[in-house]
């Protein structure tokens, strides 16, 4: 009646060793570490960056305690924070010898201090939110205005290919702002023209009237067309944050939309926060545009004459001049993704690019009319442009699978690719609210979260044992174990713990004692009713569950409905409130049911059992404790 299967104590024995395994690296700690990552989108780290690295570190005398390179970074292992700092400034010195253009961003971290057999079993401890870790927290504004401005910068471009593609002539195409002024000589060309923007640009609205001899047509984004612009430019800014961020390899960073112009950036961990903040001002923008290959710019770029008008000059990574033109035909925000190769006919390093289908579109057009010509990419970072690279452009190129080729090495070709998929701004951001939360602060949370769950378990163990005696203590070992688990899922899913979420793991182990109180009071009331004592052990669990089970699964609901709809602190709550739910179910109900029915079970002449004093009908005129 009351004896589990040989299976049933598997199972159990395999949860317990598989939660005592993920449970243990939270308690080795983080050692202090540096960081070393690319500080510009076409460089790579690898393993001569390693080995430079080791060798600055030797000159001085470190000895790191372990060296890794993964996800093109290095992070060096220190034994103390003051050699932590020394080896900061030694690799920095070797790395970065110009600190007005820095190559590589060396950084201060934090590692975990597992041990490796740990490691190697995948085993990790949670991550810990800014308020517990420490770290620093930014909010940034979107500039919405500058991406409707791009927004028709790039509208103006499609407008004057697709008049052109009609043959509808202008007098003449210019962009006044967010406006664009498309003059017509007449009124049958300026009819002509609303039909093309009506059927092709519906994003675009438009007035006209008469202006001297000639007559002016003035298409201005639509209002709704703007919104979706400005959500559009802030999720990809976030996407964008998201991947710069990961140069710094902090672990669960928080990304995260405020109102509709708002970005909020929280870095745990993070020691170093001029390089969070260089990380986040430095995030690049591209462009694609086309060489200016008249005589002007030919004599512009030897040095000898003024650059022409409409074009720029930029440098390439040579240090040779360019001169390109102002007119962007193509953004990071056409591109969906770009992989290194080699052209199928002349064997040559080439970069094979995935278009959307505006930009198949604009592509094929443009590569339909600049056959031989050259297309420069360009990299936008801290306000300086330089061109990445500047193919030629072999034959038209259509279907939105796009290669170019010509004047590139393999390596080129893989530092272009590499650059084109890190993605750009759509807007500039500029960081309004700064704060950091230091170590110690996040130590102190720490340490007073961990004594509120550790006093609450210690009380709730001390209640149960002393009023429900032998099986007060099989629910406090339950407990336990529901705090076992609920620690290792935490760190099997490499959930953020916050400081909210310790709270929930407080409340959850208040909550999960509940379902063991429902057990032991109606084995109680089986006694009272006379039952044996392994009947009423066997009714007390199986009438127990239904009501276990019900309310479990209705706090549930309320947890997964802030885990859908909350954000920030709240959800944080819900991950630990709705995980605790689910380990509770497990060790309220079959483990401790297990150790019930390890220490009872076998008793087949079982007379009593501890459960406390058991109070019978008045009717029974006396009052009996079953020990």
């Amino acid at each position: 009646m009351n004896r589990y299967p040989v299976w049933k104590y598997a199972i159990i024995l395999l949860a317990l060793l598989v939660g005592a395994t993920y449970t243990l690296p939270n308690f080795f700690g983080e050692a202090p570490a540096v960081q070393i990552s690319a500080g510009k989108a076409i460089v790579k780290v690898d393993g001569a960056t390693q080995a430079r690295v080791e060798q600055a570190l030797a000159a001085t005398g470190i000895k790191p305690e372990a060296i890794t390179l993964d996800n093109n970074s290095i992070k060096v292992r220190l034994a103390s924070g003051d050699l932590q700092l020394k080896a900061k400034d030694a690799i920095q010195k070797a790395l970065v010898p110009d600190p007005s253009d820095p190559s590589y961003v060396v950084a201060l971290n934090l590692l975990s201090s597992s041990p490796r057999w740990l490691s190697a079993l995948h085993a990790a401890p949670m991550y810990l939110g800014l308020d517990l870790r420490g770290g620093v927290h930014f909010m940034l504004q979107v500039d919405m205005q500058a991406a409707l401005t791009k927004k028709a910068e790039s509208l103006s471009g499609d407008l004057r290919g697709m008049l052109r593609e009609k043959n509808v002539r202008h007098a003449g195409i210019n962009r006044a702002g967010q406006a664009i002024e498309v003059r017509f000589r007449d009124t049958q060309t300026l009819a002509a023209a609303k039909a093309v923007i009506v059927d092709q640009f519906p994003d675009l609205q438009t007035t006209d009237g008469p202006e001297g001899a000639e007559f002016k047509l003035t298409a201005t984004i639509r209002l709704d067309a703007a919104r979706r612009v400005q959500e559009q430019a802030l999720k990809q800014n976030m996407v964008t944050l998201h991947n710069r961020i990961n140069e710094l390899g902090v672990a669960e960073p928080v990304i995260q939309q405020q109102g509709l112009d708002r970005i909020v950036v929280q870095l745990p961990g993070v020691q170093d926060t001029a390089k969070a903040k260089d990380i986040l001002g430095r995030t690049a923008t591209l462009e694609v545009r086309m060489v200016d290959e008249s005589a002007e710019a030919r004599s512009s770029e030897l040095g000898n004459g003024p650059v022409p008008f409409g074009s720029e000059r930029y440098q390439e990574r040579s240090g040779q001049a360019v001169i390109v033109r102002k007119q962007v035909i193509l953004t990071g925000e056409n591109l969906t993704d770009a992989q290194p190769g080699f052209d199928n006919q002349t064997q040559e390093a080439a970069v094979h690019l995935t278009l959307d289908a505006k930009g198949a579109r604009i592509f094929r057009d443009i590569t339909r009319e600049s056959v031989g010509k050259r297309m420069a990419i360009l990299l936008f970072e801290k306000g300086k442009g330089e061109v990445v690279t500047a193919p030629v452009i072999r034959s038209e190129i259509g279907g939105g699978r796009v290669q170019i080729s010509g004047r590139m090495s393999t390596v080129e070709a893989n530092d272009t690719a590499l650059l084109l998929r890190a993605g750009s701004l759509a807007a500039p951001m500029e960081i309004i609210e700064e704060f950091t939360i230091g170590p110690t602060l996040g130590a102190e949370n720490i340490s007073k979260g961990f004594h509120s769950v550790a006093w609450g378990f210690a009380v709730i163990c001390a209640f149960m044992a002393v009023y429900y005696m032998l099986f007060g203590l099989f629910s406090g070992l339950a407990l336990a174990v529901n705090l076992l688990l609920l620690v290792a899922v935490l760190s099997m899913l490499q959930a953020t713990l916050t400081l909210p979420g310790m709270a929930a793991m407080a409340l959850a182990l208040g909550m999960a004692i509940d379902s063991n109180v429902l057990i032991n009071e109606r084995v109680r009331e089986e006694l009272r009713g006379g039952a044996s004592p392994q009947a009423a052990i066997n009714a007390g669990y199986d009438r127990a569950w239904g009501t276990i089970f019900d309310s479990n699964i209705t706090t549930l609901i309320a947890g997964l409905a802030l885990l859908a709809f909350g954000s920030g602190p709240v959800r944080g709550f819900a991950v630990v409130h709705c995980i605790g739910i689910l380990t509770s179910m497990f060790s309220a109900v079959f483990f401790s049911r297990g150790l019930v029915n390890l220490w009872y079970g076998r008793q087949k002449k079982l007379k009593a059992v501890s459960i406390g004093t058991v109070w019978r009908p008045p009717s029974d005129g006396a009052i009996s404790k079953a020990e």
